[in-house]
């Protein structure tokens, strides 16, 4: 009996398989080596630097820089501004966000659909053309300066996208789960508190994720609404950090990880939400 010959698309769907795997795996080498040389440098000696080179082998192992950037940087005070600003903004804008997205999605508002519109390109619009006006507002409201006005831009910024997203959310939920709700007595505030908005958890807590990221990270709005450099956030302070220190790298680096620190911790924390956000949007 002849045994049949391997045709040849098995062949080349292993090697289809192969050629992905080593492309994706060169993408992460050259995406890691960056993150690798910062690491490193923030535990070299200023002195091994200067004599052997950013780019060489290490020849030293020391911690100083991380003490260096922490108290004589100012890092300590920014990663507070940090943590002030960015919980703050995250409760607010979620809470905000899925009262809307309950109203608009489960009610006949009036214009809903224009509202969501309207929502949805204030978010498309270049935030570069809004830095003026933003300033000369927050100066004419007196609160240029603070704290309070990053948090405000912030909010304001970040309701609309949320909204969006979490209106597609909610539309999901069947409207049965509702009316028997209503049926047995439970009013708007009922419904939205103990019915939809535990549904909604799963949307809430990648938004949640995603906004820390975003919010922290954030440089554009804070340099606009923010001058003080004991008010920065620490995205900013990178930024006095490197005038401090300009050729000291290691010092440098060290303040770039104490910034990158909090953002790496919530992505491992929920990691699973960062993933599922991605694929918020397509709910219907």
């Amino acid at each position: 009996m002849a045994i049949p010959r391997p045709t040849a698309a098995p062949r080349r769907r292993r090697a289809a398989t192969a050629g992905f795997h080593l492309g994706a795996g060169a993408l992460a080498v050259l995406w890691l080596l960056p993150i690798a040389l910062v690491l490193v440098t923030s535990l070299r000696s200023f002195d091994d630097i200067a004599a052997h080179g950013l780019g060489s082998w290490p020849r030293s192992f020391t911690l100083d820089n991380f003490g260096l950037a922490w108290v004589d940087g100012g890092q300590q005070r920014a990663l507070v501004n940090s943590l002030v600003v960015t919980v703050p903004c995250v409760l607010v804008t979620l809470a905000l966000a899925a009262m809307a997205a309950f109203a608009l999605s489960r009610y006949e508002v009036p214009f809903r659909r224009s509202l969501l519109l309207l929502m949805l390109g204030g978010n498309l619009l270049p935030p570069q053309i809004l830095l003026i006006p933003v300033s000369k507002l927050s100066e004419m409201m007196g609160v240029f300066d603070t704290l309070p006005a990053l948090i405000g831009v912030q909010i304001g910024f970040g309701v609309g996208f949320y909204v969006f997203v979490l209106h597609g959310f909610m539309r999901s939920i069947p409207v049965e789960i509702q009316q028997a709700a209503v049926m047995d007595g439970a009013g708007p505030w009922q419904v939205f508190w103990r019915i939809i908005l535990p549904l909604t958890r799963p949307a809430l807590a990648a938004l949640s994720a995603l906004s820390f990221t975003w919010i922290f990270n954030d440089l554009l709005w804070a340099i606009t609404v923010l001058r003080s450099d004991s008010k920065m956030p620490i995205t900013a302070a990178l930024i006095g950090l490197q005038g401090q220190y300009v050729s000291m790298w290691n010092v440098i680096a060290a303040g770039s990880v104490i910034a990158a620190a909090p953002t790496v911790a919530v992505f491992l924390r929920f990691q699973r939400h960062f993933v599922a956000g991605l694929n918020l949007g397509a709910v219907k």
